[in-house]
């Protein structure tokens, strides 16, 4: 992408947006997947290398069919930001997929990952067709279970000491979502 052009947007909010994964990004990306605030949650533990990120991306950019990655998009400002990532994780054979979600530190409690991830269930419903959409979160993030369960999410049970948090043995929350539980219109719809 070159310097001044405008990014990609697939769908779009007032506050937020979903595009494409942009190789130009990978130094952000790595950023945000490495900030120990996303580490901790994240349940990958463990430092990556800028240079080993940037395989991946480049592997993440050649497209899969068994996944849907977005950069997330802040719209509040002059241009889009990019500012996070949210991945869905397709199970073609019984319709559903695992959500990640990764929000920029500087972007966190602002709402954006709500937004971004009610985006993300919107098109995993009404783009994708999927039956459901699952997430798994560390038993002691509050933060992050009632902004899921805020952008529709609900919780269906507790895998028991399956994760850990600031070094501690915790249950990892299951929470999922339906199309049922979305009824209103989608950004996705095309007007006609």
């Amino acid at each position: 992408m070159s310097e001044g052009e405008a990014p990609v947007l697939w769908g779009e909010t007032d506050a937020v947006a979903l595009g494409p994964l942009r190789a130009d990004l990978a130094r952000e990306y790595w950023r945000w997947e490495s900030d120990p605030g996303a580490v901790l949650g994240y349940g990958r533990q463990v430092p990556e290398s800028p240079e080993s990120r940037a395989e991946g991306l480049e592997h993440q950019l050649r497209g899969a069919p068994d996944q849907a990655r977005f950069t997330v998009y802040d719209l509040r400002y002059d241009e889009p930001r990019p500012v996070g990532l949210a991945s869905l994780l397709i199970d073609h054979q019984v319709r559903t997929a695992e959500f990640i979600l990764v929000i920029a530190p500087e972007a966190r409690g602002k709402g954006v990952g709500m937004a971004a991830t009610q985006l993300t269930l919107d098109y995993a419903f009404h783009v994708t067709g999927l039956d459901m959409v699952w997430l798994k979160v560390l038993e002691p993030n509050q933060a992050g279970r009632r902004a899921y369960a805020k952008a529709g999410f609900h919780e269906v049970g507790v895998m028991r000491s399956a994760g850990i948090w600031k070094g501690r043995r915790c249950g990892e929350v299951v929470m999922d979502a339906l199309p049922e539980d979305f009824t209103g219109r989608s950004v996705f719809e095309v007007q006609g």
